[in-house]
C-alpha cells in the first residue's frame, strides 16, 4: 500500500482501553438534518441567493440614503424599491393595534402605504413620525418584516375634560392637549372646565374632588377666574368661591359642611370660602310683591 495512500473511513481504528490494542471505529452516520440538506441542496441554493440578494439591495439603499442626505440619488433608491417589488416583496398586510378614538382616515394616511405597495418603499420611521403628529396618538411603534407584514401599534392619549374657551368646546387629555374639536357626546359625561389656562389646571382640582362624592356630584363646571383661582358652578346656579391656593382644603371644608347643614342644596347665590376662617354666603334676593296703584282700583270703583 502507498505511503501517502488515504484510509477510508470504516478502515479508520481507534485505541481502546483493554491495553492499546487497536479495534475498527463503527463508521459515523450522517444526521438526518444532513441528508435532508443533501436532499434539499438544488433547491434551497436559488432561494439562498435570492434571500442574500434581497439583504443586499436593502442594505445599499441604507447606504445610499446615509451618504447622500441631499437626495440626489434618491432615484435609484426608488429603482431599488420598484424591483424589489416586482421580484415580489410587497406589502401583503396591515395590522393596527391600539385605535379606539384616532379616525382610521388619519391612520391610513400616515401609514401612507397599501397592500400591494413595494415594502422596501416603506419607512417605518417616517410613519411613526406622522402618526405621533396625529392629537389623539401619544405614541406609536411601526414594524416592517421581508415577509410582506406591516404591524402597527398605537398608544392614544385619553379624554380627560370638555374645554369651553371664548364660545369653543374641545376634548383635552390631563395634560390639556386639545385632541379633538368634534364628537364631545361620543366621550361620556366629562368635566366641564371653562376659562382661559383651564384646560392646563383643571386635572389638580378635579382630582380633589374626588375625595368628596357629594361635593363632586353637584359641580356642573370647574370655572378659572383671571387664570389664577377656581370658582365651582353647581348645577343649581350656586357658585362656589375657592381660595388662590389650599383648593383641596376648601373642597374638604365644602363637603363637611354638605354633611352638617346641606349648605349646598340651600337656594343661595355664591358660597365664599376664599378665606380659611370665614364663611360668607350670599343669599338669592326674593322678589318685592308687586303693589297695585290706588288710582286704579278707585277708577274701577266708579265704573
Amino acid at each position: 500500500m502507498a505511503r501517502n495512500a488515504r484510509l477510508r473511513p470504516e478502515d479508520r481504528t481507534r485505541l481502546s482501553s483493554d491495553g492499546g490494542r487497536p479495534t475498527r471505529a463503527a463508521p459515523q452516520r450522517p444526521s438526518s438534518l444532513r441528508l435532508w440538506l443533501r436532499r434539499q441542496r438544488p433547491m434551497l441554493r436559488p432561494a439562498l441567493f435570492g434571500l442574500a440578494g434581497l439583504v443586499a439591495i436593502g442594505a445599499g439603499a441604507v447606504v445610499v440614503s446615509a451618504l447622500d442626505p441631499a437626495g440626489r440619488f434618491s432615484f435609484l433608491a426608488e429603482n431599488v424599491s420598484e424591483i424589489a417589488g416586482n421580484a415580489g416583496l410587497t406589502v401583503t398586510e396591515i395590522v393596527v393595534r391600539g385605535q379606539q378614538n384616532t379616525p382610521r382616515e388619519l391612520i391610513r394616511a400616515a401609514i401612507g402605504v397599501r397592500n400591494g405597495d413595494p415594502l422596501l418603499a416603506f419607512s417605518p420611521s417616517q410613519a411613526k413620525a406622522r402618526l405621533e403628529s396625529i392629537a389623539w396618538i401619544e405614541q406609536a411603534e411601526v414594524q416592517r418584516n421581508l415577509s410582506g407584514h406591516i404591524q402597527i401599534t398605537i398608544h392614544e392619549r385619553k379624554p380627560f375634560a370638555i374645554w369651553q374657551h371664548n364660545g369653543e368646546f374641545a376634548v383635552v387629555d390631563r395634560d390639556g392637549r386639545v385632541v379633538s374639536a368634534d364628537t364631545l357626546d361620543a366621550f361620556g359625561p366629562l368635566p366641564l372646565l371653562v376659562g382661559d389656562g383651564a384646560h392646563r389646571q383643571g386635572a389638580a382640582l378635579y382630582d380633589a374632588l374626588k375625595s368628596e362624592p357629594e361635593v363632586q356630584r353637584r359641580v356642573q363646571a370647574l370655572v378659572l377666574i383671571g387664570e389664577r383661582r377656581w370658582n365651582l358652578r353647581l348645577h343649581n346656579g350656586t357658585d362656589v368661591l375657592l381660595p388662590e391656593a389650599h383648593e383641596d382644603a376648601a373642597v374638604k371644608r365644602l363637603g363637611e359642611l354638605q354633611r352638617s347643614s346641606a349648605l349646598m342644596d340651600r337656594p343661595v347665590l355664591a358660597i365664599d370660602l376664599r378665606l380659611p376662617d370665614r364663611l360668607v354666603v350670599r343669599q338669592q334676593t326674593m322678589p318685592e310683591p308687586a303693589v297695585a296703584d290706588p288710582r286704579a282700583r278707585r277708577g274701577s270703583g266708579r265704573g
